[in-house]
């Protein structure tokens, strides 16, 4: 595979998220150009080599369609030579000379052991119905890379708008994952994990390493070439993340440790809300992550 570019998705909420990956992938030796898909209209000013990748047709079609904004994540699918990443990952090793003998679509990540989360029940049962191990072939939507255009854009969206398909790639309200999967696993794309034989690279998800981490790459081809921070680790002290946050200047850790005080506190206060108004947040957070009810006491 010869990478041509790098596609991630941001908006300003995640700069510094942003920041680190850009800054982890010029450190590995990595110039080529940094695409990036905006969530949405709030957008911060990019660094050299990285650019805003317009389709304003596109991006208008999953709005109309009140879709989740993670799924404008679908458009790398059109596309050829690229790696995609989070924002929220930081690269170990230089992408193009780790994928550089492989074809395909080439994930590394371990979700074989977690597929709750590259699934809703409609895309479960159609990948139970191709596979009967379909879970060695989901993977996390949150890194992949792919040397062939999957579909036209035209395709991919008559694919999402068919009735089977609605539920994973349109109407799933948390994020891009089940719908990534179907539309990569219904097609012929040859594919890899390198985290599964014969294959001996180690995790790239945080999560995967509670301690010390180091002792697990020694052996040639176990070092992961990125690391995941997906299912906000980065806001508990692990050993792991000090790769993430060695890239961050004083200043922007200062930041980032204000952002999350800010957020825990605000999480404090939801939790001394009425039990009633609780739980109903906990039931709303299974539909819809990014919303929550507002309880606020009457006063005379």
């Amino acid at each position: 595979m010869i990478l041509e570019r790098i596609i991630t998705l941001a908006s300003s909420k995640v700069r510094l998220d942003f920041l680190a990956m850009e800054r982890s992938l010029r450190a590995t030796g990595c110039d080529l150009p940094l695409e990036v898909i905006p969530y949405n209209d709030d957008r911060f000013e990019l660094p050299k080599n990285s650019t805003w990748l317009e389709n304003p047709e596109f991006y208008s079609w999953i709005s109309r369609r009140c879709a989740h904004p993670m799924m404008r994540k679908y458009l790398p699918l059109t596309m050829s030579n690229y790696q995609y990443c989070d924002s929220d990952l930081v690269f170990l090793s230089d992408p193009t000379k780790v994928l550089a003998d492989h074809s395909g679509f080439v994930v590394a990540c371990t979700e074989w052991n977690k597929p709750q989360w590259t699934v809703c029940e409609e895309s479960k049962a159609f990948l139970a119905g191709k596979y009967s191990t379909w879970q060695k072939n989901v993977f996390c939507a949150g890194q992949y890379a792919c040397d062939r255009a999957l579909y036209t854009q035209a395709g991919l969206i008559e694919f999402a708008e068919r009735p089977a398909n609605r539920a994973a790639c349109l109407d799933f309200s948390l994020h891009d994952q089940p719908g990534t999967n179907l539309f990569v696993l219904s097609t012929d794309v040859p594919m890899t994990n390198l985290t599964l034989p014969p294959h001996q690279m180690e995790s790239t998800w945080a999560g995967d390493y509670p301690g010390s981490y180091e002792h697990l790459w020694k052996a040639p081809g176990t070092k992961p070439y990125l690391m995941h921070y997906a299912g906000g680790l980065l806001d508990e002290p692990k050993p792991i993340n000090d790769l993430f946050f060695q890239f961050l200047t004083r200043a922007e850790r200062q930041e980032w440790d204000q952002q999350l005080a800010t957020r825990r506190a605000a999480a404090a206060k939801r939790g001394h809300w009425p039990l009633g108004v609780r739980l109903l947040n906990q039931a709303l957070r299974f539909i819809d992550k990014r919303f929550w009810v507002q309880w606020r006491p009457v006063t005379a």
